[in-house]
């Protein structure tokens, strides 16, 4: 498969293109909210976001930011090549339920041991994901997790015909 051609970010964007490979966790400290059946479930200034080539972030939130008595433990793993085996979450809020929709790390790769616990979300599933107040658009594709905003750019991966880039 041919690598698409980046598109040029424009003043305050970013390219996922000149995102590294391996991935990498960086701190954050917009504010990220996620909403669910019109409850905010998490909130916090104190995130890491995974930037990967090709994909948008992916904002990891503490525990302690997670309004955790609306978790349940989900079902299945993942496993992720740069970061470790994940474990899910199924939200519960108000009796409307999302299975499988946030996920964590309990024992991370050396490299991500600083987000152990954090939590993640498939903004597809939840009412909004926001990050600095704007809403995150998901990634295309149900696989990946990422938050779409303005100031990032692609092409993207996750869509139609993008499996091999």
């Amino acid at each position: 498969m041919i690598r698409p051609k980046p598109i040029k970010p424009g003043p305050g964007q970013e390219s996922v293109w000149a995102y590294p490979r391996p991935a990498i966790a960086e701190p954050t400290s917009k504010r990220i909210q996620v909403i669910f059946n019109g409850v905010m479930i998490a909130d916090s200034v104190r995130t890491f976001r995974v930037l990967e080539t090709s994909h948008p972030p992916s904002y990891y939130i503490p525990p302690e930011d997670v309004e955790l008595q609306y978790f349940i433990r989900g079902t299945g793993r993942s496993m992720c090549e740069w970061k470790g085996a994940a474990n899910y979450y199924t939200v519960d809020v108000n009796g409307k339920q999302a299975a499988n929709c946030a996920w964590y790390y309990p024992s991370p790769t050396p490299e991500f041991v600083k987000m152990k616990d954090h939590i993640a979300f498939y903004p597809a599933m939840m009412d909004e994901c926001r990050v600095a107040g704007e809403i995150a658009s998901p990634q295309e594709g149900g696989f990946y997790g990422g938050w779409v905003t303005k100031d990032i750019v692609g092409p993207i991966k996750g869509g139609p015909g993008s499996r091999g880039w």
